[in-house]
C-alpha cells in the first residue's frame, strides 16, 4: 500500500519536532555529563582526565565513521526511501545508551570509568545512525532552496528552544526526581531525569519517519558505488572550505561543554547556569529566525564571516570585563549566542548548496556522505571543545571539595572566552575562500 503524501508545511513541522527532540537529548548529555561525573558520580580530577581522553578518542572514532555512514545511506534503497529507515530503527538504541551514561554503578572509580567509556562509545555509534540520515533528510524532502533554508532556520530555532528548555529545566527535573534526597539533587535524580529526557527526545524524533516523505525523483536515482561517492566528495572544494572553517571554529562550543562547570567554579552555584544558558540560547533562537532574512540580503559567505567576527570581538570583550558583573556578562553571552545561531544555520545551508552544485557538475548526488560531513565536523568541534576544556579543568586541579582560588577561576574563564575568540578568528580564512554563494 502506498504511503500517504504530506504537504511541505506538514513535513517542515515534523522535521522541526524531530530535530527538537534530538537536540534536547543531545543538550542534556553535552551540558550535564561533566556535572554529573564530577559532582554526583564523584569522579576525581585524575579520573576526569581519563574520562576526557576516553570521550575525545571516542568522538574522533565516531566522527571518522560519519563519512562511511553517509556512503552507506547513499547506497541504501528501501520502500521507505534511503534515509527514513535509519530514523525509526535508531531511536530506541540512542534512548537506551543515552540513559546509561547517567546510570553509573556504585562501585570503584576505575569500574565507573570503564562502564562510562563502554557506554559512551556505543552511544556515539548509535547516535551517528540517527544524526546523519536526519540532516540528509532535509535536503531529500525539499528541492526548493528557499523551502530548504526556511526549514533549516526553523529546525535550528526550535532546537535552540529545546536546548533552552533542557538547559533550564533539567537541574530542576533532576532535583524533583531525587527521591529521598531531602530536597537536594542526587545521582539517582540525574539518572531518572536522563531516562525521561531520552524517552521523550527520541519519541519526538520518530516524527521524522512518520511525518515525512523523500522526494520521488531521488528515489529513482540508481545506487552509486563507494568509489564514485568519495571521488565526488573530494572534488567539492566549497564543501571542504566550510568543513575546515567549522573545525577551526570549534571554540564556539566550549561554553556548551564547560559552562555548567564554570558557574560552579566561578560562583559556587550551578543555578547561575540557568541565567547564562538563557542568554546564549535566546541569542541562538533569535539568530535562527533572522538567518533566512539575512541570507536574502547578503551572501552566505558574508553572513558567516560576520558571525565569526562578532564571536571574536565579543569573547575578547567578555574576558576583559570579567565575570563578576553577571548582567553585563549575560548581555555579552547573548551576542555570542546570536553569532553561534547564525553560524549553525548558514553552515548547514552552505553544505546543502555545495551538494546541489556538485550534482550539477558531476551528475552524482552524494547528499548522504556530504551531510555526514556536517555531523562529522559537529562531533569533531565538540571533541576539541571537551578536550580543551577538560585539559584546562584538569590543569586547575579542580574537583569536588577543593578550595577554589582566583587563579582557578581565571584559567577556566579564559577557556570559555579567549580560546573561543582565537578560534573564531582563525576560522575566517577558510570561510573567506568559499567560492559558492547562494
Amino acid at each position: 500500500m502506498a504511503e500517504q503524501d504530506f504537504s511541505a508545511r506538514t513535513q517542515r513541522i515534523n522535521l522541526v519536532i524531530a530535530g527538537s527532540g534530538q537536540s534536547g537529548l543531545l543538550t542534556f548529555i553535552t551540558t550535564f555529563i561533566m556535572v554529573y561525573l564530577v559532582e554526583y558520580a564523584h569522579i576525581s580530577s585524575r579520573g576526569i582526565a581519563a574520562v576526557t581522553v576516553i570521550m575525545s578518542v571516542a568522538k574522533i572514532f565516531d566522527a571518522l565513521n560519519d563519512p562511511f555512514m553517509g556512503s552507506i545511506v547513499d547506497k541504501t534503497r528501501s520502500r521507505w526511501g534511503k534515509l527514513r529507515p535509519y530514523i525509526i530503527f535508531s531511536a530506541a538504541p540512542v534512548a537506551i545508551t543515552s540513559a546509561l551514561l547517567f546510570c553509573l554503578p556504585d562501585t570503584s572509580e576505575t569500574l565507573k570509568i570503564v562502564f562510562f567509556g563502554i557506554c559512551y562509545v556505543v552511544w556515539g555509534v548509535c547516535y551517528t545512525l540517527c544524526d546523519v540520515p536526519y540532516w540528509t533528510l532535509i535536503g531529500a524532502v525539499f528541492s526548493d532552496t528557499g523551502d530548504r533554508t526556511k526549514t533549516i532556520g526553523h529546525v535550528r530555532a526550535f532546537q535552540s528552544i529545546a536546548t533552552a528548555l533542557v538547559t533550564l529545566g533539567a537541574p530542576w527535573i533532576a532535583r524533583f526526581l531525587s527521591f529521598g534526597g531531602g530536597g537536594a539533587t542526587t545521582a539517582g535524580g540525574w539518572s531518572l531525569a536522563a531516562i525521561l529526557v531520552a524517552l521523550t527526545g527520541m519519541g519526538l524524533f520518530t516524527r521524522a519517519f512518520f511525518g515525512t516523505r523523500e522526494r520521488s525523483d531521488l528515489r529513482r536515482h540508481e545506487a552509486v558505488g563507494f568509489k564514485s561517492l568519495f571521488a565526488t566528495l573530494f572534488k567539492n572544494k566549497p564543501l571542504f572550505m566550510v568543513l575546515l572553517g567549522s573545525i577551526l571554529g570549534f571554540g564556539r562550543t566550549i561554553i556548551q561543554a564547560g559552562g555548567a562547570v564554570f558557574v560552579v567554579v566561578a560562583y559556587n552555584n550551578e543555578g547561575y547556569f540557568t541565567l547564562i544558558g538563557a542568554a546564549i540560547i535566546t541569542g541562538m533562537i533569535l539568530a535562527s529566525f533572522l538567518a533566512p532574512a539575512l541570507l536574502k540580503r547578503w551572501s552566505s559567505k558574508t553572513v558567516i564571516l560576520l558571525s565569526s567576527l562578532v564571536g571574536t570581538l565579543f569573547n575578547i570583550v567578555m574576558y576583559f570585563t570579567g565575570f563578576q558583573n553577571i548582567p553585563l556578562m549575560m548581555g555579552l553571552i547573548f551576542v555570542n549566542g546570536l553569532s553561534l545561531g547564525l553560524f549553525m544555520v548558514v553552515q548547514t545551508t552552505m553544505i546543502a548548496d555545495a551538494v546541489d552544485a556538485i550534482e550539477r557538475r558531476t551528475g552524482v548526488r552524494n547528499d548522504g556522505i556530504s551531510f555526514s560531513s556536517l555531523t562529522f565536523v559537529s562531533k569533531l568541534m565538540g571533541t576539541l571543545a571537551v578536550l580543551v576544556f577538560g585539559i584546562v579543568l584538569s590543569a586547575t586541579g579542580y574537583q569536588e571539595g577543593v578550595v577554589v582560588t582566583a587563579s582557578m577561576q581565571n584559567l577556566v574563564f579564559m577557556s570559555i572566552t579567549l580560546i573561543p575568540a582565537a578560534s573564531c578568528l582563525v576560522s575566517m580564512l577558510p570561510f573567506a575562500l568559499y567560492r559558492l554563494d547562494r
